[in-house]
C-alpha cells in the first residue's frame, strides 16, 4: 500500500516546481513555460564543452562565399568541431553551395543550347570538379553524424536505465537504512552518481527529473533523520542556490545577451542536477526568485531577437528593391551588344549588392530567393535570346566572309590585273559592309582574307612599279619625238605625205605607253596630227577616220576598256542626235509652202540636211571601227 501511495505521489510531482511537493500554481506554470527553451537544451551530454566550442566557431556569411570557399569552410568545420555544434552550419553551407551550383548549371545549359540550337537538353553534360570534393566532405560529415546519433541513442537509453535504477535505490533508501548517518551518506553517493549519469532522451527528461527530486524530498521529509545533519545540508544547498541567484542577477547586466543566456542554461542544469533541496519553508520563495530572474533574462533575449528581426525586415525591404531593379532591367528593349554589356554589368552589381545585404526573416527567405532567381532568370532569358538571334546574324556574316575569302583566293594568283583589280577592290568593300562574326572565328578569318588580298596587291604593286619605270622611259622618248616633229614638213605630194604621217604614227605607237599622270603628251601628239591632216588634201571623212583610228589605237594600248566603252556610247548618242536632226529638218520641209528647189529657205534646209548626213557618215564610220575591234 505504501509503495502504491508513493507511486501516486510520484505522478502528482511530474511537472511541478522543483522546490515544491504541491502542484504548480498558474503563475508558476507560466514561468515554467518560459523555461522550456532552457530545459530542452539541457538534455545533451557535454553541454558546457559544446557551448564553449560553439563560441569558438566563426560563423561566416555563406551567401558571400563562392563554391571553392564554401568547400574549404565545410572541410574546416567537419574536421575541427563536433557534429552537434556544426550540423546547422553545415546544412546552411550545403544549401548555399547547391544554390550556386544549380545556378551555374542553368547558365552552362543555356550556353550549351545557345551554342548549338539543334542540341537537346538531354545531350547536355557538365562536370564541376569542386562538387565532387564538396560531396565527399559532406558525405563524411553525414557518416559521422549518423554514427554519433546512433551512439547517442544507445548512451541515452543506457543513461535512462541508470537513472531509473538510482531513483529506485533512493525510493528504497528509507526502508533499508536503519542508521541515519549511513542513509545520508548513501544519499550523497547516489546524488553523485546521478550527477555523473549522463544525458537521457529529451521526452523522458522532465518526468525522470521530477521523480528524482520527488524522492529526494521524500527522503528528507519522511525519514526521521538527524535534524542537525539535515539542516546543515539544507543550509549548504541554500547557499549554493543563492550563489546561482547572485550570478543570474549579474547576467542581467551582461552586454552579450546570447552568452548570458547560455550561461543561464548551465546555472539551471546545476540547480536541477547538482544541488539538493532546501528547507520546505523557503523552497517556493527561492525558486520564485530564480524563476523571475530567468524570465527577465528571457525577456531581454526576446527583445534582442526582436531587434534582430527588425533588422531582418529592413534587409527584406532592401532585397525587394534590388529584385525590383533587376526586374525593370529585364523588361527593357535592348538592341545592341554594347548596351547589353552595360546592363549586364548593372545586374552583376545588383547581384553582388543583394548578397551583401544581411539575412531576412526566415518566413520570407524562400520567397525572396525565388523572386530574385525569377528576376535574374528573366533578364538572362532576354539576354540569351538577343545573343541567340545575334549568333544567327553572325553565322550568316561568317558564311558571307568565307565566300569572300574563297573569291579572293580564286583571283589572288591572276595576272589579268586590269580585269581582276576592280574585282579585288570590290571584295574589300564588301568585306567592310559585313558585320561581326563569332569571336572564335574572327582572327582566323581576318588573317586568311588579309593574306589573300595582300598576296594579290603586293604582286600588282610590283608590276605597276615596273610599268611606271618603263612608262617614264617611254615618256622621255615621246617627248624627244615631239621635238623632232616640230621640224617635220610635208613635201606637197598627197600619197607621199600620207605615208609619212602614217609612219610617224607607227613610230609614236612603238614608243609604248606612258604613266597615267603623263598621258597629256598624247594630246600634244594628236594636235600635231590635226595640223598635218588639215594640210593634206583629204576629205573630212577620211581625215576623221584616220584621227579616230589613231585614238582607238591609243585606247587599246592603254587597256582602258572603260574609256573605250564610254567612247562607243558617246558615238551612238551622236548618231542618234544627228539622225533626229535630219528627220526634224525633213519634217520642216513638209510644212513649207511653195517648196521648190529655187526657194531660198528650201535651199538652206537641204544644205543643212546634207551637212548633217556627212557628219552622220563620219560618226557611223567611227562606230564601225569600234565594232570591228570585237569582230
Amino acid at each position: 500500500m505504501l509503495e502504491q501511495k508513493n507511486e501516486n505521489l510520484h505522478e502528482l510531482a511530474d511537472g511541478q516546481n522543483p522546490e515544491s511537493n504541491t502542484p504548480n500554481s498558474a503563475h508558476i506554470a507560466e514561468r515554467e513555460k518560459a523555461l522550456d527553451s532552457i530545459t530542452a537544451s539541457n538534455a545533451e551530454e557535454g553541454e558546457d564543452n559544446d557551448v564553449h566550442e560553439k563560441n569558438d566557431i566563426t560563423i561566416l556569411d555563406y551567401e558571400k562565399l563562392d563554391m571553392d570557399q564554401l568547400t574549404t569552410e565545410l572541410q574546416k568545420l567537419t574536421q575541427s568541431y563536433k557534429v552537434t555544434n556544426i550540423k546547422d552550419l553545415v546544412e546552411d553551407i550545403k544549401k548555399e553551395f547547391y544554390r550556386q551550383y544549380h545556378d551555374l548549371l542553368e547558365e552552362k545549359k543555356e550556353a550549351f543550347l545557345e551554342e548549338d540550337p539543334d542540341a537537346q537538353a538531354s545531350d547536355f553534360d557538365f562536370t564541376l570538379p569542386i562538387k565532387a570534393t564538396f560531396d565527399a566532405f559532406y558525405n563524411d560529415f553525414k557518416a559521422k553524424k549518423n554514427a554519433y546519433y546512433k551512439d547517442l541513442q544507445n548512451n541515452l537509453t543506457a543513461n535512462l536505465n541508470k537513472r531509473l535504477q538510482i531513483i529506485d535505490r533512493i525510493k528504497d533508501l528509507v526502508d533499508v537504512s536503519e542508521n541515519k548517518s549511513d542513509a545520508l551518506k548513501l544519499l550523497s553517493d547516489l546524488r553523485e552518481e546521478w550527477k555523473n549519469a549522463g544525458a537521457i532522451p529529451k521526452d523522458k527528461y522532465n518526468h525522470v527529473w521530477n521523480n528524482y527530486h520527488f524522492h529526494i524530498e521524500r527522503f528528507y521529509d519522511q525519514l526521521h533523520l538527524d535534524r542537525e545533519s539535515r539542516d546543515l545540508d539544507f543550509k549548504y544547498n541554500l547557499d549554493q542556490k543563492q550563489k546561482i541567484i547572485t550570478r543570474a542577477e549579474e547576467l542581467l547586466h551582461e552586454d552579450d545577451v546570447i552568452k548570458a543566456f547560455r550561461e543561464l542554461q548551465t546555472l539551471h542544469r546545476i540547480w536541477r542536477e547538482e544541488i539538493g533541496p532546501v528547507d520546505r519553508e523557503i523552497r517556493e520563495e527561492i525558486w520564485e526568485k530564480f524563476s523571475d530572474l530567468t524570465k527577465q533574462l528571457h525577456d531581454k533575449r526576446e527583445l534582442l531577437f526582436e531587434n534582430l528581426r527588425e533588422g531582418e525586415k529592413e534587409n527584406l525591404g532592401l532585397k525587394v528593391q534590388v529584385i525590383s531593379q533587376i526586374d525593370l532591367l529585364s523588361r527593357q528593349e535592348i538592341t545592341s551588344h554594347s548596351q547589353w554589356q552595360k546592363e549586364i554589368k548593372k545586374v552583376e552589381d545588383l547581384r553582388n549588392h543583394f548578397f551583401s545585404i544581411g539575412k531576412v526573416p526566415q518566413e520570407n527567405n524562400e520567397e525572396v530567393w525565388s523572386l530574385f532567381k525569377l528576376a535574374t532568370r528573366n533578364f538572362n532569358a532576354n539576354k540569351n535570346k538577343f545573343y541567340k538571334d545575334l549568333k544567327k546574324v553572325q553565322q550568316k556574316n561568317y558564311n558571307d566572309k568565307l565566300a569572300l575569302i574563297e573569291k579572293a583566293l580564286k583571283y589572288k594568283d591572276s595576272e589579268d590585273y586590269d580585269k581582276v583589280t576592280p574585282i579585288m577592290k570590290q571584295i574589300q568593300e564588301d568585306w567592310k559592309k559585313i558585320g561581326h562574326v563569332p569571336r572564335k572565328y574572327s582572327d582566323q578569318l581576318w588573317k586568311d582574307f588579309k593574306d589573300a588580298c595582300n598576296f594579290y596587291f603586293d604582286r600588282l604593286h610590283t608590276v605597276r612599279n615596273n610599268e611606271n619605270q618603263e612608262g617614264n622611259e617611254n615618256y622621255n622618248k615621246k617627248k624627244e619625238f615631239l621635238e623632232e616633229l616640230k621640224s617635220f614638213t610635208l613635201v606637197g605630194e598627197h600619197k607621199t605625205d600620207l605615208e609619212a604621217i602614217k609612219e610617224k604614227i607607227n613610230t609614236w605607237k612603238s614608243l609604248g605607253n606612258v604613266p597615267h599622270n603623263k598621258r597629256f603628251i598624247e594630246g600634244k601628239f594628236n594636235k600635231i596630227l590635226d595640223v598635218l591632216f588639215d594640210k593634206l588634201s583629204l576629205s573630212k571623212r577620211e581625215a576623221e577616220a584616220m584621227k579616230f583610228s589613231n585614238k582607238l589605237d591609243d585606247l587599246l594600248e592603254s587597256n582602258d576598256k572603260r574609256r573605250l566603252q564610254q567612247e562607243a556610247i558617246f558615238i551612238q548618242r551622236k548618231i542618234e542626235e544627228i539622225a533626229s536632226g535630219i528627220l526634224q529638218l525633213e519634217n520642216n520641209l513638209a510644212y513649207v509652202s511653195n517648196a521648190t528647189k529655187d526657194n531660198p529657205l528650201v535651199k538652206e534646209v537641204n544644205k543643212n540636211i546634207e551637212k548633217y548626213r556627212d557628219e552622220l557618215k563620219i560618226w557611223q564610220d567611227k562606230l564601225q571601227q569600234i565594232k570591228n575591234l570585237d569582230a
